[in-house]
């Protein structure tokens, strides 16, 4: 079910198997100051969850935001069909069904101009994720650029955790790091994610960072060279 953030900004971990591996995933919902709904990341929706939905407002967009996170959008899209797809640059390319989808531009899409601010992270071509700051909860939303595993996880999953080096900590896992084509226009796009005023971070795998999390997101991008 679905469990709040802060105010009008919610969230639902699905757990699933990749590559072998027990991990979760996390859809962001956000009820824009026109009280439609914005997801985030989409995962798969239970009956119940389309009724806690519903109560809060009508699904007006679903956003895949970055090339990696489309898995489950197809059913999310079933399930809510007057509801604007929009995904990362390059997505449609791999997901060539996703016939009805907007692409992502680098700058914010009028239809969330007051509820967001967006960076779309250049020099990670693989990805292509756009980062999300929601400026009425001063919440980051992240999906692949930065990670924490916490919790109980299976033996493999807590291995590949500490290999990747996200494990109990807000990181930019290696498996990112080593896809990353331009480091200057990476650090660019960092910079400008710090500039925001961000209070807490929403990662999609899998804690949400609520204490210094500026700091922590700080840490995280050195890895990008100084800012």
């Amino acid at each position: 079910m679905l469990k709040a953030i802060a105010p009008d900004i919610w969230h639902l971990q699905h757990y699933f198997v990749a590559s072998g591996l027990r991990v979760s995933s996390r859809m962001t919902v956000v009820r824009l100051q026109d009280s439609s709904l914005w997801l985030h990341s989409p995962v798969p929706v239970s009956a119940a969850v389309r009724t806690q939905l519903a109560a809060l407002g009508k699904v007006r967009y679903i956003v895949a935001p970055s090339k990696t996170h489309h898995l489950f959008v197809p059913e999310c899209v079933a399930a809510f069909p007057d509801a604007i797809l929009f995904g990362a640059p390059g997505l449609l390319d791999k997901r060539p069904d996703l016939t009805n989808m907007r692409e992502l531009s680098r700058s914010v899409e009028p239809e969330w101009a007051e509820d967001f601010e967006q960076t779309f992270f250049d020099g990670i071509p693989f990805g292509n994720e756009t980062v999300w700051l929601h400026k009425p909860s001063r919440s980051l939303i992240v999906t692949d650029l930065c990670q924490y595993w916490q919790g109980d996880l299976p033996f493999a999953t807590k291995a590949f955790a500490l290999f990747t080096g996200v494990r109990n900590r807000l990181a930019v896992p290696r498996t990112v790091r080593w896809l990353v084509r331009d480091r200057a226009a990476a650090r660019l796009s960092a910079a400008k994610i710090l500039d925001y005023p961000f209070v807490r971070v929403v990662t999609a795998h899998n804690a949400i960072v609520e204490d210094d999390a500026h700091a922590a997101v700080r840490r995280a991008f050195t890895c990008f060279g100084s800012h």
